[in-house]
């Protein structure tokens, strides 16, 4: 489904989005979604409409203005040629922003990619309350973790070659060295584990980090 919904960013630019909430669901909380490499397919439509199904307002902001990778090499280059500094201050924030004036508390939760810019929401989108990383790490030069003020967790596999344990476990340290509130959980499975759509889905993994996911919004955004 191409994007059904629109934002306005905080430099005043619209933004494409995909849009679901639940119903009746004009006051209930707010997920931003953020997608992985591939665009706004069908399988981070769903993770979107699984969290409307759950009680949540869910919003995907259009990082690539409606193109989507076929492709790894593809979905690579995309990825690269990416702004993050612009995407997380005005895509994210903005998704954010529209999300806060329409209801409750916000929580972002991004996959790869979009976990990376879930973690840079916490740090550069002050309207939040709480973000979720499934398999993403900020580089260092991004931001300081320490300065995250809202609620973090993350979701990292053990086999994963992308976001290596060490670099979790680095961190973690940063986290904790800051006192950020932060849950994080490893599983002994690869890279985008609950892409259903890929080749190295796990759904016991999934299954388990979904759970945890919704306790973790359930606590902090109702």
């Amino acid at each position: 489904m191409p994007a059904n919904h629109e934002f306005t960013r905080p430099d005043g630019k619209t933004a494409p989005a995909y849009y679901v909430a639940p119903e009746p669901g004009a006051s209930a909380p707010g997920v931003v979604v953020i997608q992985e490499w591939w665009g706004i397919n069908d399988q981070i439509e769903r993770v979107a409409n699984r969290l409307a199904e759950a009680g949540y307002r869910a919003l995907v902001p259009d990082l690539y203005r409606g193109a989507k990778a076929l492709d790894a090499a593809e979905a690579e280059h995309k990825m690269t040629g990416l702004d993050f500094g612009d995407a997380a201050t005005q895509d994210v924030r903005g998704a954010v922003q529209h999300l806060k004036r329409n209801g409750g508390k916000v929580a972002t939760m991004g996959f790869c990619m979009g976990g990376v810019l879930s973690l840079l929401g916490a740090m550069h989108a002050p309207e939040l309350d709480a973000a979720i990383a499934w398999y993403g790490l900020p580089p260092d030069e991004a931001g300081d973790p320490g300065e995250i003020k809202v609620p973090v967790q993350g979701h990292y596999g053990n086999q994963d070659q992308m976001f290596p344990p060490e670099t979790v476990n680095d961190f973690e340290g940063k986290l904790k060295a800051a006192n950020v509130r932060y849950e994080l959980y490893r599983y002994d499975a690869p890279h985008a584990f609950s892409n259903e759509d890929w080749d190295y889905y796990d759904a016991e993994a999934a299954k388990l980090a979904w759970q945890r996911s919704l306790d973790f919004l359930d606590k902090h955004l109702r």
